[in-house]
């Protein structure tokens, strides 16, 4: 087991979450909303899962700079210098660039998982135990391994990875070896994806040593590895803001799976079924919750419903809706904005908050 002093855990939580419209905002987006009505934020449900993983003074939160306050305010327990504030968005392989380098001037013996802040994990026993043999594996073997969701349909939203039989050394045989990872593919290609029985929903948490991170950067990512690698000696001190300022202004825009794990030989995968949902778009908010007798999953105390099936309503307490003959639509107001929508047509909120921002002005989205 590894020693739970060095376990690290990095939240990701910079999105801004624009599908999750009108709730969602700039100002406030989704991780730090009490979306499922529990009466906690994602990203508060996100640290209290990672807290059974790592001491509290392990955990880091990568930002947006403009969430810094947010994010100390929803969680108390982070220092400010847990908090590493980005101030521009470049993409996953910069912010972990980032973490790792923090992470190294306190302890180079690191073992680190990355999460996105606003995922679901139902089943957290579970989901506990499968971070732990992933971390045992990462401190064992020089690999990059990732966790795959086992498909339960053939989703285009998701990227897919395909794994072999071969095992990674040591105790832990369930953990297997990448072939290809694919992006988002059509429905055509999802199916045949699902039939083949070997390809898992890319999760997008990531498990591994800091050294291996590391190394893997310089051997891939040099680019980028090496604008971080000039702040050496600055990290945790007063210097890092300023530095990190020079470094993202001139830092491309890349993601960690396009720039390390496409390309690395020594990613690995382990299935996982913890319950998982990225909560990326109402329709997977709509699968997750609960739902009547007509599939609707409603929250706000004065909705009234007429022939209405297959639906996602959320209503302020305080307003009436009487809806009537819908089937399968997104109804939610929220922030003196209402959004009626088709469920099958919800990537499109994306289009909707842009035309917004044009037609409207910022103070709507």
């Amino acid at each position: 087991m590894s020693d739970l002093k060095n376990n690290y855990c990095v939240i990701m939580a910079g999105g801004v979450g624009s599908r999750f419209w009108p709730v969602s905002r700039t100002e406030r987006p989704k991780q730090f909303i009490d979306i499922l009505g529990v009466g906690k934020t994602l990203i508060q449900l996100t640290f209290e899962r990672f807290k059974k993983i790592c001491p509290p003074e392990n955990v880091f939160v990568v930002t947006n700079a403009i969430y810094k306050d947010l994010v100390l305010e929803q969680l108390p327990e982070l220092t400010e210098n847990q908090v590493l504030c980005e101030p521009s968005m470049r993409n996953t392989a910069p912010c972990v660039a980032y973490a790792n380098y923090k992470i190294h001037e306190i302890n180079p013996d690191a073992l680190v998982v990355v999460a996105p802040s606003d995922h679901i994990i139902l089943k957290e026993d579970v989901f506990v135990n499968d971070i732990n043999s992933a971390l045992r594996a990462a401190a064992q073997n020089d690999s990059l391994i990732t966790l795959g969701i086992k498909p339960s349909r053939p989703d285009t939203g998701y990227g897919y990875i395909q794994y072999l039989e071969e095992s990674i050394s040591g105790t832990i045989p369930d953990i297997k070896k990448v072939k290809t990872f694919t992006e988002k593919p059509n429905l055509e290609i999802a199916q045949s994806f699902l039939a083949s029985g070997d390809f898992l929903w890319n999760s997008g948490i990531f498990i591994w040593s800091l050294k291996s991170i590391m190394d893997a950067f310089k051997q891939l990512l040099d680019d980028v590895d090496s604008l971080f690698a000039k702040g050496v000696r600055k990290y945790n001190t007063p210097e890092e803001k300023e530095f990190i300022e020079e470094t993202y202004a001139v830092c491309k825009n890349i993601s960690i799976d396009y720039g390390i794990m496409e390309k690395a030989n020594n990613v690995y995968v382990l299935p996982v079924d913890f319950g998982w949902s990225d909560l990326g778009t109402w329709g997977s908010l709509h699968t997750m919750r609960d739902k009547d007798e007509q599939a609707n999953a409603v929250a706000g105390n004065k909705v009234l419903l007429y022939d209405t099936e297959n639906s996602i309503i959320r209503m302020p307490d305080s307003k009436l809706a009487v809806l009537q003959g819908l089937d399968g639509y997104i109804v939610v107001e929220d922030n003196n904005t209402l959004l009626v929508c088709r469920l099958e047509d919800e990537q499109k909120i994306r289009q909707f908050v842009h035309d917004v921002r044009l037609e409207k002005g910022e103070k709507f989205v």
